[in-house]
């Protein structure tokens, strides 16, 4: 079975503590990992604020898991999503190798690096 390329997007509710987001995240990253996936990147965007209320919610904790896996193991996540009250919203789409290029030169910080202006000779 070959293994592809995620990335999950979760939007947990607002009104959880810290301990229990982090308890859901942790629970999240075992069923990956428990099912064959193997976590290659994870981001907590941390409360942000939603562009449209969901559930009459204004903000939500935004997390991001990059995994790769098996196709049954996104099936086996999103259900899990679904059943958990505490997650608002979710989107995983299988990175294609642009993405995936994409993805690493952004974890190596090469966009955050200023602009160098050339010198211009008079």
């Amino acid at each position: 079975m070959t293994k592809n390329q995620y990335e999950s997007v979760i939007i947990l509710t607002p009104v959880l503590s810290e301990r229990q987001m982090q308890d859901a995240i942790t629970n999240y990253r075992q069923l990956i990992t428990e099912n064959g996936g193997e976590l290659i990147h994870e981001e907590d965007w941390g409360l942000t604020k939603l562009a449209f209320p969901i559930q009459k919610k204004t903000t939500g904790f935004y997390h991001i898991f990059e995994f790769a896996g098996p196709s049954d193991l996104v099936a086996k996540l999103e259900l899990t999503y679904r059943r958990d009250e505490q997650v608002m919203r979710y989107l995983t789409t299988r990175l294609d190798k642009h993405a995936i290029a994409y993805n690493e030169k952004r974890r190596r910080g090469e966009f955050d690096k200023p602009k160098v202006e050339k010198e211009v000779a008079v």
